[in-house]
């Protein structure tokens, strides 16, 4: 054993003599350039490793109208930060605008003391903060969505229209400090510079909390796609409050009835007498197993690890459990860390896969006590008989229910939602 030991210390020793000498052949024209010219297949720096796999930015659905929308590979995702490539997108126009940050500027005017029009580098140097955030699409995981199609049928494509970054900005609080408020402003009314000027409302109570005026995402820029140069992040709500590539931020007395918050967004509801609930803020307590789930193959029976993502617009999540057994019996699963407020939560469970068909589910508990409801419990607090009344209806966004995943005795992972 000893002699062994000694082997190794001689090895390294030796070893490390040889490599000196091999660097000392170095021209001293190469010592002082610091670095060499790599061949000419060397990997250039920042891409992916080769060999590994790496998920897609996700399929791109371009409608000649008005959207374009890609979806996150939360199959793929590990931990809980999105990487700036992979965060979902989606627009209400059919080309993303070219901004000169040069030129763009943030203008806050309507009730406010001093209207103040901010340049980029202006905001940039204003106290900033950092914080790790979901952002959440409301029509993510519906019954209407495109993603429930036949040949879609991953998790990607149904629940990918959710991500996590850190988020770098301007306390909204601080700006709007500087112009002073007027005596009965409550609202916010924003607008981008896309073609066309996507407005949303806001109430000025939550503006004075937690909201900023995000210049960075995971350490740089924001990407064009994401509003460059400059977004709205409003924690925890419902992603049209969140207004990209934003300009103008009007203070107004009341709440602006924008065209996606009275029309498009709008549904019709059971529970309110067949009218139209018209403002939805805060995100319900969700959460979905990401493996295995839909679109995936199990090699065979044994041990695999169940994992998934879990969030709440309410705070911190406290609690996932998972069924693998369709709902009869319930397991709590581990919360990795780190659980952090209005962020996706990363849960794992251990599963042996006995070979026989079962159904995969999970449930979230927030801070508040708000437990996720099935689909069952939706639909009825919805005002539904059934759930298939529920799916049928052309705009049943807002959905938060358990999802379901069918592992077939082949190994094959499927949609259950509906089936």
């Amino acid at each position: 054993m000893n002699s062994n030991r000694s082997g190794r210390r001689r090895f390294l020793k030796y070893g490390a003599m040889a490599a000196l000498a091999a660097g000392s052949g170095r021209s001293a024209r190469g010592q002082s350039a610091g670095l060499e010219v790599p061949p000419h297949d060397a990997q250039t720096h920042g891409e992916p490793s080769r060999g590994a796999t790496t998920p897609g930015s996700g399929l791109a659905v371009t409608t000649s109208t008005s959207h374009i929308s890609h979806y996150t590979p939360l199959q793929d995702s590990v931990g809980i930060i999105t990487p700036a490539a992979l965060h979902f997108m989606q627009t209400h126009s059919s080309r993303l605008p070219d901004i000169d940050p040069q030129q763009h500027r943030l203008s806050i005017h309507g009730m406010v003391d001093r209207p103040l029009s901010f340049t980029v580098e202006e905001l940039k140097r204003l106290p900033s903060v950092s914080r790790i955030y979901f952002l959440e699409c409301h029509a993510n995981g519906s019954p209407h969505h495109s993603a429930r199609d036949a040949k879609m049928p991953s998790v990607q494509f149904i629940h990918g229209m959710t991500s996590c970054s850190e988020w770098t900005g301007v306390p909204l609080s601080v700006l709007l400090k500087e112009t002073g408020l007027q005596k009965g402003a409550s609202w916010l009314v924003s607008e981008g510079a896309d073609a066309d000027k996507f407005s949303h409302t806001l109430p000025l109570a939550k503006a004075l909390d937690d909201v900023m005026v995000a210049y960075a995402q995971n350490g740089e820029p924001v990407r064009r796609e994401q509003g460059y140069p400059l977004r709205l992040f409003v924690p925890g709500w419902e992603a049209p409050h969140s207004v990209k590539w934003l300009r103008h931020i009007k203070v107004v007395d009341q709440p602006y009835m924008t065209w996606n918050e009275s029309m498009n967004h709008s549904i019709v509801r059971r529970d309110l007498g067949g009218k139209s609930r018209w403002y939805h803020f805060e995100i319900a307590p969700k959460s979905v197993i990401t493996r295995p789930s839909g679109g995936l193959q199990l090699p065979g029976r044994g041990f695999y690890e169940i994992t998934g993502l879990a969030w709440s617009g309410a705070g911190a999540v406290r609690r996932v459990e998972v069924s693998t057994d369709g709902g009869r019996h319930w397991k709590d699963a581990k919360l990795q860390e780190p659980v952090l407020r209005m962020a996706h939560t990363r849960f794992t469970l251990d599963w042996t896969w006995d070979g026989e068909e079962t159904v995969l589910l999970s449930r979230c508990t927030d801070e508040r006590g708000e437990v996720q409801p099935s689909l069952a419990e939706l639909s009825r607090n919805w005002g539904f008989s059934d759930t298939d009344k529920l799916q049928a209806t052309s705009r049943t966004i807002h959905i938060n229910a358990i999802q379901p995943w069918l592992v077939a005795r082949d190994g094959s992972v499927h949609d259950a939602m509906f089936s």
